[in-house]
C-alpha cells in the first residue's frame, strides 16, 4: 500500500509490472486514446459553434456571410492569441501533478483561470471601438456593416470564451478529459436551435446569430468554472485572484503568446489577401477556414493528449514513457491526417453546395480545399509535436519557430497578392503559401527539435 506521501495512482499510471515492448505499446496507446477522444469531442464543438454560424448566415445573405468572415477574423484571433490560457495551464497543471502536487497543479490552474477573466474583459473593452480594425481589410461598406454589428454583440463573450480555455487546461492537466467534453456538447447542442430561432425566427440575421453564440458562450464558461471552484475548495485551494501568482502566470505565458501570434499573422494575411480579391473569394475562404478549423482542431485531439501525457511523465521523471509517448503520437498523428484527407476529398464536393447557393463561392471553396486535402497528412505530424513541446514546456523554442516559419510564408502570399491570377486559381495560391508551405517549414521546425533531447526538462 503506498504511504501517505505517495501520488495516489491513476489510469494509465506507469508504475506498474514490467511490460513487454508490446504491453508497453498498447497502455500508451490507451492513455492517448483516454484523453484524446473527449478532447476531439470537446474540441470540434467549438468550430461547430461557427460552423453552424456560417451555414446559417450564408442563407440570409453572401455580403452577410462576408461581413461573418471578417468579424470572425478579428474575435478569433483574441481567441486564439489567448489559446496559451489552455495550452500552458494545461502543460503547468499536468507537470505538477504528475509529480505529485495536486495542490499546487489546481491552484496554478485558478490563477490561469482569473488572467483569462482579465484578459477577457480588456479584449471586450477594445474589441467595442474595433472599428479601425475592421477597416484595415478595406471591405466594401455594405461588408463592413454586417461585421460591424456581429464584432460589435460578439465582444462581450470575450471573457466567456477565454475562461473555458483556461478552465478546460487545468481540468486536462489533471488528466479529466471528459468534463470538457460534456460541457462542449451541452453548448453545441443548445446553440443549433437558439441560433436559428434568433437569425430566422426573430428576423435578427446576423446580430441574432453573435447573440446566440454569447449565450451558449456563457453556460459553458459558468458551467466550468462551478467545477473549477468545488475542485479547489476540496483541495484546500483558495478560489480567490492572487495578484502575484496571476500575473506570475502572465509572465510564463509570453513565449507561448509569441508562438501564436506568428500563427494568427499568417492567418491574417491570407485573409488581407482574400479581401483584396473579392467578396466572392472572401466569403469562399471564410467557409473553408471554418472547415480548415474542424479538422485542424479534430486532430488537435493528439496534440492535447501529448501536452497532458508528456507534461504528467516529464513531472515523474519517466523519459523512456515520454519518448514513448512522442513516438505513438507521430504514428496516430500521420494516420489521423490521412483520415482527414479521405474525409476532406468527400467535403469537397459535397459541402459547396450545402453551404451556399452561389455558384462561384462554390468553385472557390473547392479550389481551397483539394490543397488543404494535401496538407493534411503533414498537419497531423506538425500538431503533435507541437502538443508534445507545449507539454514539455518548450515554449522559447516554440516562439522561435514559430517566426521562422511565419517568414517562410510571407513570400508565397507577397506574390498572390500583386499578380493577376485568375480568381479560383488566386484563392488557391493563397492557401498553398498560407497553409501548405506554412506546414512544411512548421514540421522541419519541429522534427529537428524533438530529435534531441534539450527539450526534455524534468520535475514540476
Amino acid at each position: 500500500m503506498p504511504g501517505p506521501s505517495s501520488p495516489t495512482p491513476e489510469p494509465g499510471d506507469e508504475r506498474q509490472t514490467p511490460q513487454t515492448p508490446r504491453e508497453a505499446r498498447a497502455r500508451v496507446d490507451r492513455d492517448i486514446l483516454r484523453l484524446a477522444i473527449p478532447s476531439l469531442g470537446a474540441l470540434i464543438a467549438q468550430p461547430l459553434f461557427v460552423l453552424v454560424d456560417s451555414a446559417f448566415v450564408a442563407r440570409v445573405g453572401t455580403v452577410s456571410l462576408a461581413g461573418l468572415g471578417l468579424a470572425s477574423v478579428v474575435l478569433t484571433t483574441v481567441v486564439a492569441l489567448s489559446v496559451f490560457l489552455a495550452y500552458s495551464t494545461t502543460a503547468a497543471v499536468s507537470r505538477a501533478f504528475g509529480a505529485g502536487r495536486r495542490a499546487e497543479a489546481i491552484a496554478r490552474g485558478v490563477d490561469a483561470c482569473w488572467l483569462a477573466l482579465g484578459i477577457g474583459t480588456l479584449s471586450c473593452l477594445l474589441l467595442g471601438a474595433g472599428d479601425p480594425l475592421l477597416d484595415l481589410f478595406g471591405p466594401s461598406a455594405e461588408v463592413l456593416a454586417e461585421a460591424r454589428t456581429y464584432l460589435h454583440i460578439s465582444a462581450f463573450g470575450l471573457p466567456a470564451m477565454l475562461a473555458v480555455q483556461a478552465a478546460t487546461g487545468l481540468v486536462r492537466g489533471l488528466q479529466k478529459a471528459m468534463i470538457p467534453l460534456v460541457v462542449a456538447g451541452i453548448g453545441a447542442a443548445v446553440n443549433v436551435p437558439l441560433n436559428w430561432f434568433l437569425i430566422f425566427g426573430l428576423d435578427l440575421g446576423i446580430a441574432g446569430s453573435a447573440i446566440g453564440t454569447i449565450i451558449a458562450e456563457w453556460g459553458m464558461a459558468i458551467a466550468l468554472l462551478t467545477v473549477v471552484a468545488r475542485c479547489a475548495r476540496r483541495n484546500g485551494v483558495s478560489p480567490r485572484p492572487q495578484l502575484k501568482q496571476v500575473a506570475s502566470a502572465g509572465r510564463d505565458s509570453v513565449p507561448m503568446f509569441v508562438r501564436t501570434l506568428t500563427l494568427r499573422v499568417v492567418l491574417l494575411v491570407s485573409t488581407f489577401v482574400a479581401t483584396d480579391l473579392g467578396a466572392v473569394q472572401l466569403a469562399a475562404h471564410q467557409l473553408a477556414l471554418t472547415l480548415f478549423n474542424l479538422f485542424a482542431l479534430a486532430l488537435d485531439a493528439l496534440a492535447i493528449a501529448g501536452q497532458a501525457l508528456v507534461g504528467k511523465y516529464l513531472g515523474a521523471s519517466d523519459t523512456r514513457t515520454v519518448r514513448a509517448v512522442t513516438s505513438r503520437l507521430v504514428s496516430w498523428g500521420v494516420g489521423g491526417g490521412l483520415v482527414t484527407a479521405a474525409l476532406l476529398l468527400a467535403v469537397s464536393y459535397l459541402a459547396p453546395a450545402v453551404f451556399t447557393p452561389d455558384a462561384a463561392v462554390q468553385e472557390n471553396l473547392r479550389a481551397a480545399l483539394w490543397v488543404l486535402i494535401i496538407a493534411q497528412p503533414i498537419a497531423g505530424y506538425v500538431f503533435v509535436l507541437d502538443g508534445v513541446l507545449m507539454g514539455a514546456g518548450d515554449a522559447p523554442y516554440l516562439a522561435k519557430a514559430g517566426v521562422i516559419t511565419m517568414l517562410a510564408t510571407m513570400p508565397g502570399a507577397a506574390w498572390v497578392a500583386f499578380s493577376d491570377l485568375p480568381d479560383i486559381w488566386a484563392l488557391a495560391g493563397v492557401w498553398i503559401s498560407c497553409t501548405l508551405v506554412f506546414m512544411i517549414a512548421r514540421a522541419i521546425t519541429l522534427g529537428l527539435r524533438v530529435r534531441g533531447d534539450a527539450w526534455m526538462r524534468l520535475g514540476a
